[in-house]
């Protein structure tokens, strides 16, 4: 286990982009397909949440043009002026996400410790939180949709606990085929699904054109006023229109920002606005629609299609979420966050489309447990909210230190433009505070699990790595192999390659191997795999060789967080410096460490034994970088925290 070190803080490595983009049309429909599924399905239970009778805010004219007002403004200044326009400069090498903005962050404090450390704590956090976000995303996109059958026909709501768990169990399952066969369907869809509820909304506008005074801030702002304290419980379900805000900046990587930003402005911020104030104008022309005001919009004949429609649009939200899960805890993987998990590749042309079958399955476990725990998209609106809410606050965060530090803006212009949004993140992120009783609790603590789970596997790597850097400090590699090179031990032809984390450490698989099998390769690799904080390294600087006695060399392998890692392919790059490697007589030697739990030393008993189990069950190392599997030899090591 002990073979993968992070790249120095502050290493800065100039990155490539991924493999080239189609041109921009076929770009803005694949971003369609993906990026706007979660924001785009919110109009389906984001007002009938609003006006959920255990919120206590009365139905009438004036509570309705207030919140769609909200609504409406709330899309224009933290989606349209904050991500769209805003934080989408704030790429790491094009990339974004919660990761990429972390490991940016991180880096343009480098030479600040503690606050780096501080950034790095925050940063899991929001990833912790995106977690907990995958889960409520599927169960209430796909539960608020199914629930358009008892619009259509109330006897059929028995069916719609049922309905809504068979399509998504579906939906898991079929993750290990890949997405790239359905893929190409997803864009369309979306347009369809987007100017139909543009349209409908646009009909329903027409019956009730005074619902267009909410476009005056001045109404959402005298609602507030007005009913202050229920205000700000009502501003809890307004944050439900912003679900999926996120993904324009996760999915920045796939597609760039002139696709995302056009798609937006184009067409899914008129769809959006045209359908929450159709949902208005049709509240205040008929009060009795509330029971669902989303399928209330459509004619009677236009409800079954609708429903089907909304189904196929939420699971391809549903996709969306999931896809950018097994991204990010890849990301997560190689920059030292998360244990190693099997990666499995699903297409031989898209290097993005992975399959992770552990979080997958731990996916599909908890998603069936919020729809069976919950049973209606209202009563999961109120878990929803804070895990989007916070994840928002600290991209919020973490974009200061950006701007300020690695931008050099100034200080000033930085402080002032933070503080604006944070407080708008911060007063939605209070007002879902409210509803941890009736559900917030249940995304507050997968996020505290995956904050554990990270924060643990940090810390223990962090203090192995220590223990191998103490280690080659008492016996420097070089000066090791300089001696053991005098005492002449008896040599066998091929290459032996050792993974290290640390390339003056000997590793663990060196000194055992001469102990039980008293030979040495005639020639030895020390090799160093080093992941960067940007998503890629050009394969001009991927690897550097260093000789160091007779026939012995360390090779240092550097990997952005996006690169796919491949050691046999990246070796081959060697031949430059004069080595060549034919893999039928190459050994790869791993050290696979066992940890032996010290109380008082570093982390908490219970912390250490946590770190301890996970790397005892961490994933298929070799399978992980590509190794040959009939070439590999994995030696124990016992390490004391």
């Amino acid at each position: 286990m002990g073979h993968f070190a992070s790249a120095a803080p502050g290493a800065h490595h100039v990155g490539v982009p991924g493999p080239r983009r189609p041109a921009l049309p076929a770009l803005a429909l694949a971003a369609l397909g993906v990026v706007y599924g979660d924001i785009g399905t919110s109009p389906l239970y984001t007002l009938s949440t609003v006006f959920d009778p255990d919120n206590g805010l009365p139905l009438n004219a004036f509570n309705i043009v207030g919140i769609v007002s909200l609504i409406f403004w709330s899309l224009m200044v933290l989606v349209s002026l904050k991500y769209v326009t805003l934080v989408l400069r704030a790429n790491n090498h094009g990339e974004g996400g919660i990761m990429a903005l972390l490991a940016l962050a991180a880096s343009s404090v480098a030479g600040r410790p503690r606050l780096r450390r501080t950034l790095l704590v925050v940063g899991v956090m929001g990833a912790a939180l995106f977690f907990g976000d995958s889960v409520i995303t599927p169960a209430i996109s796909v539960l608020s949709a199914v629930e358009g059958l008892e619009v259509a026909a109330p006897a059929l709501k028995t069916y719609v606990i049922p309905v809504t768990l068979a399509a998504l169990i579906v939906l898991f399952i079929m993750q290990r085929r890949g997405t790239s066969g359905i893929g190409a369907a997803f864009g369309p869809v979306m347009v369809l699904w987007f100017v139909v509820i543009g349209v409908a909304g646009l009909v329903n506008i027409a019956a009730a054109p005074v619902i267009l005074v909410a476009l005056n801030p001045l109404q959402g702002l005298g609602f507030c006023l007005h009913h202050r304290l229920l205000a700000f419980v009502a501003l809890g379900a307004v944050v439900l229109s912003l679900t999926g805000a996120e993904a324009l900046y996760a999915d920045m990587g796939h597609f760039g920002k002139r696709p995302i930003r056009l798609t937006w402005f184009g067409i899914v911020f008129p769809s959006l606005v045209f359908n929450y104030f159709g949902q208005g104008a049709l509240l205040l022309a008929h009060p009795g629609a509330m029971q669902n005001p989303f399928y209330h919009l459509f004619p009677d004949w236009a409800l079954f299609p609708m429903i089907v429609l909304a189904t196929v649009a939420t699971v391809i939200a549903s996709q969306a979420v999931i896809s950018g899960t097994y991204s990010m805890a890849k990301q997560a993987m190689q920059l030292s966050f998360l244990p190693r998990m099997n990666v499995v590749h699903t297409s031989e042309h898209e290097i993005g489309q992975i399959y992770l079958p552990g979080i997958n399955w731990g996916l599909l476990a908890a998603v069936v447990a919020a729809v069976l725990g919950f049973g209606s998209s209202t009563a999961l609106g109120a878990a929803y909210g804070i895990a989007v809410t916070g994840t928002m606050l600290i991209t919020t965060f973490l974009t200061f230190f950006v701007v300020r530090y690695a931008w050099h803006y100034n200080w000033l212009l930085a402080v002032c433009a933070t503080v604006f949004f944070f407080v708008i993140d911060a007063t939605f992120f209070s007002a879902n505070l409210l509803k941890i009783a009736a559900g917030g609790w249940f995304p507050l603590a997968i996020g505290a699990v995956m904050f554990t789970i990270m924060a643990t596997w940090g810390r223990g790597w962090d203090m192995m790595m220590a223990e191998a850097r103490a280690r080659a400090g008492r016996t420097p590699l070089e000066s090791y192999m300089t001696s053991l090179l005098a005492r002449a031990p008896l040599r066998v032809s091929g290459t032996a390659i050792f993974l290290t984390p640390n390339p003056d450490a000997v590793p663990h698989a060196l000194v055992n191997n001469l102990v039980h099998n008293q030979v040495l390769h005639e020639r030895v690799l020390f090799l160093t795999v080093v992941t960067c904080e940007v998503p890629w390294v050009p394969t001009s600087k991927r690897l550097k060789v260093r000789p160091l006695c007779a026939g012995c060399y360390h090779v240092t392998i550097t990997y952005g967080f996006k690169d796919e890692v491949d050691l046999p392919c990246a070796l081959t790059e060697c031949s430059a410096d004069g080595l060549t490697f034919d893999l039928s007589t190459t050994s790869w030697f791993l050290s696979r460490a066992t940890v032996v739990p010290r109380p008082g030393r570093g982390m908490a008993l219970w912390r250490e034994r946590l770190f301890a189990m996970m790397l005892h069950n961490v994933g298929n190392i070799a399978a992980y970088f590509k190794l040959p599997a009939n070439r590999v030899f994995e030696v124990g090591a016992r390490v004391e925290l």
